[in-house]
């Protein structure tokens, strides 16, 4: 089977060139399963309801999250309501939504965990590599297994993914917007990418006007961030994993403007 995964999706623009690639790309690359992490796709930053249906009304069957999950109050509702939309495993067990979900195809189960990173962002999530133990558990009934690790550090998403390396199908880090050039199979056959991109504008600051980002970077003071709306692109990755094994057998990092 063959999996697509689209790194975090910015704001209007972003949603709006997913729902103009996305059916050509399933097309051309016979895919059979796409997950994309969601949790910037609404206008201002986080998600809402309308983003989220946006995104599956261009053929995302998977959305995951991160940090900006619950910056929009009315998508906790939604969260609790949903099956197809994650939030990471790691947050506190009060909050809503899950942290984990299945796709069934017929001959195999897809099982889908999201998880947040640790270093440099809060440290108040639960330890991620205790909790992909956890959440494997959850989903041990799921041939193939995928993990979205919401991660700032690399040297923290490359060590979770040798800790899961044969025990999960693929393992792709989101969050820090640029496409990392390590797309390959461990050792054990786990398909893994550091960072996937984004599906933003390549004129930008990680979707973000760069005018914005550079006065908050050199003046500190409180700036409003807006989305940068020009020369988007679309990055991501196509996994092709082994329906008997669970394992990868090719990763094909992609750009598209």
């Amino acid at each position: 089977m063959k999996l697509l995964a689209l790194g975090d999706i910015v704001s209007n623009s972003g949603c709006e060139f997913v729902r103009k690639k996305l059916p050509g790309l399933k097309k051309l690359y016979n895919i059979d399963v796409c997950i994309a992490n969601g949790e910037n796709s609404a206008t201002g930053n986080g998600i809402v309801p309308f983003s989220a249906d946006y995104l599956f009304a261009s053929g995302v069957d998977i959305i995951t999250t991160g940090n900006h999950v619950f910056k929009r109050a009315e998508i906790q509702a939604y969260l609790d309501d949903r099956t197809d939309i994650i939030r990471p495993y790691n947050m506190h067990k009060s909050v809503p939504g899950r942290g984990v979900t299945s796709l069934d195809m017929g001959s195999y189960r897809i099982g889908i965990i999201n998880l947040i990173g640790t270093a440099y962002t809060n440290s108040s999530f639960a330890n991620p590599f205790d909790s992909l133990d956890e959440a494997i558990k959850e989903i041990e009934d799921c041939k193939i297994k995928v993990v979205d690790f919401h991660a700032e550090s690399t040297g923290e998403k490359r060590a979770l993914a040798i800790y899961a390396d044969s025990r999960v199908s693929a393992f792709f880090g989101t969050h820090t917007h640029v496409q990392t050039a390590d797309a390959q199979i461990l050792p054990g056959g786990t398909g893994y990418i550091t960072d996937l991109g984004m599906c933003g504008s390549a004129n930008s600051v990680l979707g973000v006007e760069s005018e914005c980002v550079i006065k908050a970077l050199k003046t500190g003071l409180p700036t409003r961030f807006k989305a940068c709306e020009s020369n988007i692109q679309l990055d991501g990755c196509i996994f092709e994993i082994d329906e008997k094994t669970g394992l990868t057998v090719s990763a094909e990092p992609i750009s598209i403007k």
